[in-house]
């Protein structure tokens, strides 16, 4: 069987900023004099401190832990929540409040709500044309545009 992850995380990338530092308790180990070895970087987690490198990805999960995730595993595993209008936001939560159907979603049947009409036509145009976004939305949550 296959399985997809469902829980959200938040995530920066590592640039070893002091604030990163900082904020996620992150320790430094200078090299040993008269080494070429570089300065070693661990970030504590709920296994023990786990080794940190620039470029690695700091994922912050659902109870507010923390993780080092490397950058090419994190580009295969996680992927940016899509980016969608306020009115579409609130007609996505309007339905999924209202047991309305992701189908009547993407072919944009408004079943009767009121403010809706005012903003129809946006609405129902800007879901047309991104019928994959409003899906992965949906599905997966969203971001609303600034």
């Amino acid at each position: 069987m296959k399985y997809r992850k469902t829980a959200l995380i938040e995530a920066e990338q590592y640039i070893g900023s002091p604030a990163q530092v900082i904020e996620y308790n992150i320790v430094e180990i200078p090299p040993i004099i008269g080494t070429d070895k570089p300065y070693e970087y661990f970030i504590p987690t709920l296994e023990g401190p786990m080794e940190l490198h620039a470029g690695d990805w700091i994922a912050t999960g659902v109870n507010g832990e923390h993780w080092p995730i490397a950058d090419d595993v994190f580009k295969k595993t996680y992927a940016k929540l899509p980016v969608i209008p306020y009115n579409v936001a609130a007609f996505i939560k309007l339905c999924k409040g209202s047991n309305i159907d992701l189908r009547d979603v993407l072919y944009f049947e408004n079943n009767g709500f009121d403010y809706v009409k005012e903003d129809e036509a946006r609405i129902g145009d800007w879901i047309a044309d991104h019928q994959d976004k409003v899906a992965r939305a949906w599905l997966d949550g969203y971001e609303v545009e600034k």
